[in-house]
């Protein structure tokens, strides 16, 4: 794998980069961590044979595990910011996970991209987030970062029951560790604001006519409302896929599957080309 600590400097920003697969490869894959993780969040994914022949690109979002912070934390300007570095990088497919599904949810919806797109655990308004979540990010309006600091340590409790190698979730917990609470506050302020104001996403997403892929867990990883499942499921060109089982992090814990799905939206982008 060859790994890139500072790609480039695009909108006073340093992109941390993971790359792996063929420089020259036919198509280029975009991949968005969720928040508090970093590219190599990725690396299960990108370790999968299924894969091998494609250019795999893994970013750390701007302020995300202790990456540098972006001027906007909104994920309409997560949106711009990621734009401009698909452009960049050729990407012909998004993959998101958590946040980082948001962020592709909003380039598709708002017509930065029209690739397309793989969506694992994504939300797509606040009902699709636990009360719990959302209560501790409203929180930190009364007592500022310092319940970011408490979710950064609950996820990196979680990745113990994660079936991976124990060097790897000391990479992952890592990772969670070297965010920064403020940042996270500012980052996650913005996410809750965004899956409030909610704006029909489903639908929206459906009319963008963007081949979607939308991953969950049976448990663990959130979901969708009945609603936002309902039109989804009608929508032409997009497809649900249900993991079994309890998973939380679907990069890590069902890599797989995953790799599967993306070599479908591949597909996409050969039938159109």
């Amino acid at each position: 794998m060859r790994v890139m600590g500072q790609y480039a400097r695009m909108a006073d920003l340093d992109w941390e980069l993971r790359e792996s697969g063929p420089a020259d490869a036919e198509c280029t894959v975009l991949l968005l961590p969720g928040g508090m993780c970093s590219a190599r969040s990725y690396a299960e994914v990108m370790a999968e044979p299924a894969l091998a022949g494609t250019r795999l690109v893994a970013v750390t979002l701007p302020g995300q595990a202790g990456a540098p912070p972006p001027d906007d934390y909104s994920l309409e300007s997560y949106a711009l910011l990621v734009t401009e570095l698909a452009t960049k990088v050729g990407a012909d497919v998004i993959v998101g996970f958590s946040m980082g599904a948001c962020v592709a949810v909003e380039m598709v919806t708002s017509g930065t991209f029209a690739g397309p797109i793989v969506l694992l655990g994504v939300s797509l308004s606040s009902k699709d987030e636990p009360a719990f979540f959302r209560g501790l990010v409203h929180l930190t309006r009364v007592v500022g970062s310092l319940p970011c600091a408490v979710l950064a340590k609950g996820a990196s409790s979680m990745v113990k029951r994660t079936p991976l190698p124990a060097e790897r979730q000391g990479e992952l917990r890592e990772d969670f560790g070297k965010c920064v609470p403020r940042d996270e506050m500012h980052s996650l302020r913005e996410y809750v604001d965004w899956l409030h104001r909610d704006e029909r996403r489903a639908e929206r997403l459906c009319g963008a006519d963007v081949p979607t892929w939308i991953v969950h867990a049976e448990k663990g990883d959130g979901g969708l409302t009945e609603d936002e499942r309902t039109t989804l499921a009608a929508c032409p060109h997009t497809n649900l896929v249900t993991i079994p089982g309890h998973v939380f992090f679907l990069p890590n814990e069902a890599p797989a599957r995953i790799a599967d799905v993306v070599v479908e939206a591949i597909g996409a982008v050969r039938s159109v080309g």
